[in-house]
């Protein structure tokens, strides 16, 4: 674990930790810290604007985790997204800020903005394309300039879908040329749900797509070489012959991100595969139960084709394939917290496998050279070879 230095006493900071959202990593950090020799040296605390509320989350968590030490040994921190100075103070006090306050692109920027001013480095778990890709064209030089790693969708939006592809070019033997992607979500007896608020961010993401567009002029990318057989495009609802079930196209962040993630990767490292992802899902005001949580889990599974070893990639069709899957756990707040808390170890214990010292990234392209997937193995998210040919 990274030495926390006298001018910062925590490695972890929790900010937004009264949230629905919030509550669970809270847990997960905790346990994390339990764990063992890297983990007992922890040192985290948590944020948001009602002192009552996070002494009652710590109280909670300190109940269902038999951690009685929670309620006294953690510290709070009040802070409010739209008070400069309080996010100052609270960003100067962590190595890393886990922001667990969205909509984001109502509430993130605040967050961004004073991690970089005062040197502390950035996680979320955002599904906002348009909040993700401003990040980057508007702070990325920021960023690299003071050496702060900015890094978005480090929850089920997007690390299954954007360390799946890496692990499908990893476990490739060959050049992988395409690669699409279908998620399922199996729920016990009492169904599934997520929270609102999440709903809330994807509606306005998807409310705003034509400046989005706009962005994306502006961040100025040229198309990406296509290399082998090219993806073809799928209707709204299709039918898929590998999965023998019909599909709808994933409306949320993955692709976005994944696309930024390839595009790094092949100014970095001269990759280019280009994938395709699928999803759908059902919200509630609540939130879902416990009960709902713990019956629920994901299998996201990833075909791909491309050119084995020794095949030039530019003749003929791909000539060999490959399935792989992410299994997990409930996706919006049990895989989501796992991602996020473990995205965050990595960062404090590999930060000098990131790249460039800093700036605005993907988990692709922020974590491709660590050992992240090996410790979400362990946390929930699991990742293997079903097939190849």
């Amino acid at each position: 674990m990274a030495a926390v230095t006298s001018s910062r006493p925590y490695h972890i900071i929790i900010f937004g930790a009264s949230g629905f959202t919030g509550q669970f990593v809270v847990e997960e950090v905790a346990r994390c810290a339990a764990e063992g020799p890297g983990g007992s040296s922890l040192k985290w605390a948590v944020a948001g604007r009602s002192r009552p509320r996070l002494e009652e989350v710590l109280k909670q968590a300190a109940g269902r985790l038999s951690m009685p030490e929670l309620k006294t040994d953690i510290e709070i921190i009040v802070a409010d997204v739209s008070i400069e100075e309080s996010l100052a103070i609270m960003c100067q006090q962590g190595l890393v800020i886990l922001n667990c306050v969205g909509p984001y692109r109502f509430y993130g920027e605040p967050v961004v903005k004073a991690c970089i001013e005062n040197g502390a480095h950035y996680i979320d778990i955002c599904g906002e394309p348009q909040f993700l890709e401003r990040m980057q064209l508007e702070y990325h030089t920021k960023a690299l300039d003071r050496g702060v790693y900015v890094i978005g969708s480090c929850g089920f939006d997007s690390i299954p879908a954007d360390l799946g592809i890496l692990y499908t070019q990893r476990q490739f033997r060959g050049t992988l040329t395409a690669v699409e992607s279908f998620l399922n979500i199996s729920s016990g007896p009492e169904g599934s749900s997520g929270h609102a608020a999440t709903w809330q961010a994807a509606v306005h993401g998807f409310a705003d797509s034509k400046s989005l567009r706009q962005l994306r002029k502006k961040l100025g990318h040229k198309p990406l070489p296509v290399v082998g057989a090219k993806i073809r495009k799928r209707s709204f609802v299709f039918f898929s012959k590998e999965i023998e079930q019909y599909a709808i196209p994933f409306m949320g962040s993955d692709p976005s991100v994944v696309k930024r993630t390839q595009r790094f990767l092949h100014e970095e490292e001269q990759q280019s595969p280009f994938p395709s992802l699928f999803s759908f899902g059902l919200f509630t005001k609540s939130g879902p139960t416990i009960k709902q949580i713990e019956d629920t889990c994901f299998s996201m599974i990833l075909f791909g084709e491309g050119y084995s070893e020794g095949t030039d990639p530019t003749q003929g069709r791909p000539n060999a394939k490959i399935c792989t899957q992410v299994l997990g756990a409930e996706p919006g707040y049990v895989a989501t917290v796992s991602a996020m808390v473990q995205a965050a170890v990595t960062l404090l214990n590999e930060v000098h496998s990131l790249p460039r010292r800093g700036g605005v990234y993907t988990p692709g392209a922020a974590f491709y050279k660590t050992s992240l997937i090996d410790r979400l193995h362990n946390h929930s998210i699991k990742f293997s070879v079903r097939g190849y040919q």
